[in-house]
């Protein structure tokens, strides 16, 4: 779905000044339509489920228990 750059701040939680400048680095994707950026918003849908699945693996791998090294001796 296409929204406009005050449609993209308020779905982004950002200024209107900072989608443009992420537009202008190429951070964001648009088209220019002639007058106006359009943002397609399942580009930020993509990132976020990335993230998520980046999130369970990282949450994975730090609950799993530290394993107990040969090396160590007993002291008692």
């Amino acid at each position: 779905m296409y929204v406009t750059i005050s449609e993209a701040a308020d779905y982004l939680e950002l200024t209107e000044k900072e989608v443009r400048q992420l537009i202008f680095q190429a951070k964001i994707r648009a088209v220019h339509d002639g007058k106006q950026y359009l943002v397609n918003t399942a580009q930020f849908d993509t990132h976020l489920r990335e993230v998520e699945k980046y999130r369970a693996l990282m949450q994975d791998i730090l609950s799993e228990p530290i394993p107990e090294s040969p090396d160590v001796k007993d002291e008692d």
